[in-house]
């Protein structure tokens, strides 16, 4: 009796070793990456990275821009922590960034829910909103000046509102109020349609299957649609965060830094010291004021790692 043993081809004999998956080849790069990666690497290079090593040594200097300097160190450096306008604008522009960026995220998240939910219209009213973004920002904070300084304290005092009687504007304790809102105004278009593109990307057969569950919208928004666009949340906090540190244009179009300098920014502090003698002095603010920034955009990317991914 002859007995005859079939093995399966698809089993590895026990204590064999599996076999080395075979070494992943290097793909290899075509010229034409190269033709546009090395010009933009050289722009780059000579328009800002050089610039800015040169600021940077600059602000170890007493140089008032041209002529002759001597190197002092860190003087400059030391003298703005006991400058009051430095501080002040660095309160201001925290400040003002911090508020800013809740305020747009908040509208332009609710605003996307609405613009994505079945309602008439919706395309139509996406356009609507997306227009203050493509308007000049110096062009929008003039038109708004205007309308703080005429229009509003018009009503106000045809309402017999008296804090509303004069432009809020030259209020020093309501001047960054008008600031706030017209920055948001401008803002919410860019982060709303971030937010539109993070809502679209959720699959429709998670909701259906809430629904079918018996959670009502509110538990849907707060445990569905809120933890799936966590990493959308996170991109338009990081970038609106670093916008508004970077405010200069619709601050002078409305108060100009004013009254006084109750709403200078960190950035129109830099300018107006390039232009009054103190170089060296304003490029060691820009330097401390980019550092800053670095730290805060590294902290913010450590805090959400794991959570950012869109």
């Amino acid at each position: 009796m002859t007995t005859t043993t079939t093995t399966s081809t698809g089993a590895a004999s026990v204590g064999t070793p599996a076999a080395a998956p075979p070494p992943r080849q290097r793909r290899k790069v075509e010229g034409i990456y190269y033709a546009f990666l090395i010009p933009t690497l050289v722009i780059f290079t000579l328009a800002i990275t050089v610039p800015a090593i040169i600021g940077i040594f600059f602000s170890f200097t007493n140089s008032i821009g041209f002529g002759d300097w001597n190197f002092i160190g860190l003087t400059n450096y030391r003298a703005m922590f006991s400058d009051p306008a430095v501080v002040s604008s660095y309160l201001f522009t925290f400040g003002f960034a911090l508020v800013s960026v809740l305020l747009v995220n908040l509208i332009a998240f609710l605003l996307a829910v609405a613009l994505t939910s079945k309602i008439k219209l919706k395309t139509g009213l996406r356009a609507v909103f997306v227009i203050p973004m493509v308007v000049s920002g110096i062009i929008i904070a003039y038109v708004f000046n205007f309308l703080f300084s005429n229009s509003l304290p018009a009503f106000g005092q045809s309402a017999g509102i008296d804090w509303l009687s004069e432009s809020i504007l030259a209020n020093p304790d309501l001047a960054w109020v008008g600031i706030v809102i017209v920055t948001v105004w401008q803002a919410v278009p860019g982060t709303l349609l971030i937010y539109i593109a993070g809502l679209l990307a959720i699959p429709g057969e998670v909701y259906e299957a809430a629904d079918i569950d018996g959670a009502s919208k509110s538990r849907q928004l707060m445990f569905i649609t809120l933890p799936l666009v966590a990493g959308y949340v996170v991109i338009n906090v990081i970038l609106g965060f670093k916008n508004f540190l970077n405010a200069y244009d619709i601050i002078v179009g409305l108060t100009n830094g004013g009254p006084g300098t109750a709403t200078r920014s960190i950035a129109m502090t830099i300018f107006t010291g390039f232009s009054g003698g103190d170089y060296a002095y304003q490029m060691a603010n820009a330097t401390l004021f980019f550092v800053i920034v670095v730290a805060i955009s590294g902290l913010q990317l450590w805090l959400t790692r794991g959570r950012n991914a869109v």
